[in-house]
């Protein structure tokens, strides 16, 4: 499934989002193809509104380089501190969710980059998620054979799988226990895990069982789209040992927290977020992406404002600005956008 196919499917369940819609300019609209491709399609100040709004760096472009690049909401910074704690301890089973452009490779990166800064003992296992799919008919599905591949090549680059899947078993036991001796703590990192075949889901839950004493030596963070909570939602009794284990965490939009996070990215550049936006700017940009969608049972309402579709947004309301004389971002301007 596409990432706009994703936005009809899945549903964002924060209350939050009613509570944006209470401010808003207009009432809430109802999510069309053409609107969902507008909002992910990422875009670019042009150099005529950096001129004219004196934006000599898009605060949008390339605007994540170092930590503290980083806007954190409070639930954004408790996921942050999950996903250490399961890297530095080397146990635990985690599931982030999220839209596109919720921020989720954001919190994987600032990960890494912890790990890095830090000279953290972590040793981090990422099978290739490269050409995975749910089924070997649209692609290539990611088994447990490859993941216990990457956990021996991630341990030793220089080691070789045993042929057998019991000789590799005992194999990936036994590198697992030697790493953790030298103080080393372990996690599998899948990406895009929303592609993940149901029996791979279940035997992550074995991989999680492997221990030394009572010490377990692996730790799992999932990180997918929306479709990977329906996959966890304990509707299937296949994956009931999983979703029983496994926390599940949804990123949710920035809603409240719009002010802020559009205040932090301009003030990051040196431009002041005063001059640029009109007093009724905020509402009107709420107004825009919050949605309402039908169901077979009734009419939803669900809130897109994720940093991916506020930046493209005010970066072509800026664009619009910029040709059409505007000295600032007014609600109308931004409605028409």
């Amino acid at each position: 499934m596409d990432v706009t196919a994703a936005l009809f499917e899945a549903v964002s369940t924060a209350p939050t989002a009613e509570t944006a819609n209470e401010n808003a300019a207009e009432p809430a609209q109802t999510l069309t193809e053409e609107v969902a491709d507008m909002l992910l399609q990422r875009k670019s100040l042009s150099p005529q509104a950096k001129k004219q709004f004196g934006l000599f760096r898009d605060p949008f472009e390339n605007d994540i380089e170092q930590a503290s690049d980083l806007f954190m909401t409070p639930d954004a910074r408790a996921v942050r501190e999950h996903l250490w704690a399961i890297a530095r301890h080397g146990s635990g089973f985690l599931a982030i969710v999220g839209e596109s452009g919720a921020g989720k490779t954001t919190l994987v990166d600032e990960l890494k980059d912890r790990i890095w800064r830090e000279g953290a003992p972590v040793i981090l296992i990422e099978p290739s998620v490269r050409r995975m799919e749910d089924n070997d008919k649209k692609g290539r599905t990611l088994k447990s054979g490859d993941i216990e591949e990457a956990i021996i090549y991630s341990l030793d680059s220089t080691a070789s799988p045993k042929r057998s899947a019991e000789a590799r078993a005992r194999q990936v036991s036994s590198m697992l226990e030697h790493s953790a001796r030298s103080k080393n703590s372990h996690v599998i990192l899948i990406e895009e895990a929303h592609s993940l075949p149901t029996p791979t889901l279940k035997h992550l839950k074995r991989f999680l069982e492997i221990k030394a004493g009572f010490s377990r030596l692996l730790g799992v963070i999932l990180i997918g789209q929306t479709e990977l909570k329906t996959k966890l939602s304990g509707q299937s009794l296949e994956v009931r040992e999983v979703v029983q284990r496994c926390e599940l965490v949804e990123l949710p939009p920035l809603d409240a927290h719009l002010e802020g996070y559009l205040r932090f990215k301009f003030d990051r550049v040196g431009a002041d977020p005063a001059a640029i936006f009109e007093p009724d700017a905020m509402d009107a940009i709420r107004a825009r992406l919050i949605f309402s969608k039908r169901d077979s049972k009734a009419r939803e309402t669900i809130s897109l404002m994720y940093p991916l579709m506020v930046n493209n947004l005010v970066t072509a309301a800026l664009n619009q600005a910029a040709a059409l004389g505007f000295d600032k971002l007014s609600a109308d301007l931004i409605r028409e956008v």
